[in-house]
C-alpha cells in the first residue's frame, strides 16, 4: 500500500471511529442496534451484515442471556434545580445497566451512588453493573468535590425487559468452508480506542476481504463482550469445527506498539503468521503469551473449545491510564496507528491465505530447474540468493507435512520468497497440494480436535460448499480444497433450543 493510500485509510478509519462513538450502547439494547446500523452504512453495498437477536433468558453454556437494557434519559438535578449531570452529554455519566430510579435524597446518601477517579480528577470513569441491580452516576472528581449540600433529584429513565441480545455477523464465503473468524466487541460506549477502533478496523477488513479472492470463508462478528462470544459459541457449535484461524480485535488506535497475544495453543498458524507480519514491519512490537485474562479470546480459547485464537491490539488494557475513562477520546487515537494496525492485520491474513502444505512430485534427486525456466520466472523481483534458496528449500521440505510457514522458519527466509518459489514450482508441475490435515501441516495444527454439532432446533449458519481454491497471487496455480479429517463425537454440552431472530 502506498503512503497516500495508507494515509487515506488512516483518516477514513479515524472518521469512522468518530461516527461510532455516540450511541448509548451496552451489552444489549437499542444502542447496539444503532451501532450496527452505522457499521452497515460504512460497508460497501455488496457486503452483507446480518443482525441476530438472541432472546433474554436463553441458556448459553453456563450463562443466561440477560434482560435487555435501554436508556430513555438520565439526569442528576442539583438542589438549585439545575442539571448537574446528563447522560445525553456523555454516555459515561450513567452507570451501565442502571435500574430505573426516580428519587430525592441528600448528598450524603447520593454519594454512595457516585463514581469518580481521585487520581485523575478531570476524567469520567466508565463503570457498569450488568448482573447486579444497581444505579449510579460517573463524574469527574472535581465535579464531585464541588457538589453542594442539599437535596438532589435522581432521574434515571431506563428499562430492563425481556428482550434480546443483539450481535452483527458478516460471512464472506471462500473457496473452502474452512473459516477465519474475526471478532470485536461493541458494548463500550463513548470511547475511541476501546473499542470503536476495533469496530472500525473490522469494518474496513470486511470491505477489503469482499473485494478479493478468498481461500478461507471469513466470518466477522460484532458482539457484546463476554456474553456475546459465549452466546455465539453456544448457538453455533457446527461452525467451531471449521475455524482454522481466529483474531480478537481491540484497542487498535493508540500510540503504543502493536501487541499480539498468542492463542492458548501458543504455536497455531495464526500465532506464527501474526508474529511474522509484525517482524516484517521492522518496528518495535510485542508478543505476549496467552493468559485466561483479557477479552473474548478467553472464551474461544477455553479448554473445551481451545480454538486457534489470538488477540491483536496496541497498548494492552489496564496498561494506559486512559483505559475505561473519558480520556479515551478522539485525541487519544491517531490515523497513523489505525492505519498501521490495519496494515499488520492485512499482512497476517495474506500469510494465512498463502500458507499451504505442498508435496514435491519429483522427490528423488534435485529436479532440473533451468530447463523449466524457473529462475527467469521470478528472477527479476527478488534477491537472487533468496530466489534460489527458496526454490531449493521448498523442493526439499515439501514432503506433504511441512507448511510454507514451516519452511520459511526453518530456512530463515522471507515468507514471500518461499511462497513465490512454491507458486513457481507448482506452475511447472513440481508441486501439488497436499491434504491440509497432513501431519505437521496447518490443517493438523489448527484443526479442532473435537467435532461440534448444533443442538436440536438451533439454526445453523449457512455453509458454503467447497470449491477449487483460487490462486493466492497472480499466476499461482489453483489448489484443491483441503480434505476434512474425521473426528470423534462432540464433547460440548448442547444448549437448549433458542429462537434466533435474524434481520
Amino acid at each position: 500500500m502506498s503512503t497516500a493510500d495508507n494515509d487515506a485509510t488512516g483518516h477514513r478509519l479515524h472518521s469512522l471511529v468518530a461516527t461510532l462513538m455516540p450511541p448509548m450502547r451496552s451489552i444489549t439494547g437499542h444502542g447496539v442496534r444503532a451501532t450496527l446500523d452505522l457499521v452497515r452504512a460504512a460497508l460497501p453495498a455488496q457486503v452483507p451484515l446480518t443482525v441476530h437477536e438472541v432472546p433474554s433468558g436463553t441458556p448459553v453454556l453456563d450463562w443466561t442471556v440477560p434482560r435487555e437494557w435501554n436508556v430513555n434519559g438520565a439526569r442528576l438535578i442539583g438542589p438549585d434545580g439545575r442539571i448537574v449531570l446528563d447522560a445525553a452529554d456523555n454516555p459515561l455519566h450513567l452507570l451501565g445497566y442502571s435500574v430505573p430510579t426516580h428519587a430525592r435524597m441528600p448528598l450524603e446518601d447520593l454519594r454512595r451512588h457516585l463514581y469518580s477517579m481521585p487520581d485523575r480528577p478531570d476524567w469520567v470513569p466508565y463503570r457498569t453493573s450488568y448482573y447486579n441491580d444497581a444505579w449510579g452516576f460517573c463524574l469527574t472528581d472535581r465535579q464531585l468535590a464541588a457538589l453542594p449540600d442539599g437535596e438532589y433529584e435522581v432521574q434515571i429513565d431506563t428499562s430492563l425487559t425481556d428482550g434480546s441480545l443483539t450481535y452483527g455477523e458478516i460471512v464472506l464465503p471462500g473457496a473452502t468452508d474452512e473459516e477465519f473468524l474475526v471478532t470485536t466487541h461493541l458494548c463500550h460506549p463513548a470511547m475511541a480506542n476501546d473499542n470503536s477502533s476495533g469496530i472500525a478496523v473490522a469494518t474496513e477488513l470486511a470491505a477489503m476481504l469482499a473485494s478479493q479472492p478468498r481461500r478461507f470463508t471469513y466470518r466477522l462478528l460484532f458482539i457484546p463482550g463476554t456474553i456475546g462470544s459465549i452466546a455465539w459459541l453456544a448457538l453455533n457449535p457446527a461452525v467451531t469445527g471449521r475455524i482454522r484461524h481466529g483474531l480478537v480485535l481491540t484497542g487498535l488506535g493508540d500510540r503504543g506498539a502493536p501487541t499480539y497475544k498468542r492463542s492458548r495453543r501458543g504455536d497455531a498458524t495464526i500465532d506464527r503468521a501474526t508474529a511474522r507480519a509484525l517482524a516484517e514491519t521492522g518496528r518495535p512490537h510485542r508478543i505476549v503469551d496467552f493468559s485466561p485474562y483479557g477479552y473474548d479470546e478467553r472464551q474461544f480459547c477455553s479448554p473445551g473449545f481451545n480454538l486457534p485464537f489470538g488477540r491483536f491490539g496496541r497498548s494492552q488494557h489496564g496498561e494506559y491510564p486512559e483505559y475505561h475513562t473519558s480520556a479515551d477520546n478522539l485525541d487519544f487515537v491517531t490515523p497513523e496507528a489505525l492505519a498501521d494496525s490495519f496494515a499488520i492485520l492485512r499482512r497476517t491474513i495474506e500469510i494465512c491465505e498463502a500458507d499451504q502444505v505442498w508435496r514435491n512430485t519429483s522427490p528423488y534427486g534435485e529436479p532440473q530447474l533451468g530447463r523449466r525456466g524457473l529462475y527467469r520466472s521470478i528472477g527479476a523481483t527478488m534477491n537472487r540468493a533468496s530466489i534460489e534458496m527458496g526454490l531449493l528449500w521448498v523442493l526439499n521440505l515439501a514432503d506433504g507435512t511441512n507448511s510454507l510457514l514451516d519452511i520459511a522458519e526453518r530456512a530463515d527466509l522471507p515468507f514471500d520468497a518461499v511462497a513465490n518459489a512454491a507458486d513457481a514450482l507448482a506452475g511447472v508441475g513440481l508441486l501439488v497440494a497436499a491434504p491440509a490435515a497432513a501431519a505437521g501441516g496447518p490443517g493438523a495444527r489448527d484443526t479442532l480436535p473435537i467435532a461440534h454439532v448444533p443442538p436440536t432446533g438451533v439454526p445453523e449458519m449457512p455453509v458454503t460448499a467447497a470449491l477449487p481454491v483460487p490462486p493466492t497471487r497472480p499466476g499461482a496455480p489453483a489448489m484443491p480444497a483441503p480434505s476434512t479429517p474425521s473426528v470423534p463425537p462432540p464433547s460440548v454440552p448442547p444448549s437448549p433450543t433458542a429462537e434466533v431472530v435474524i434481520r
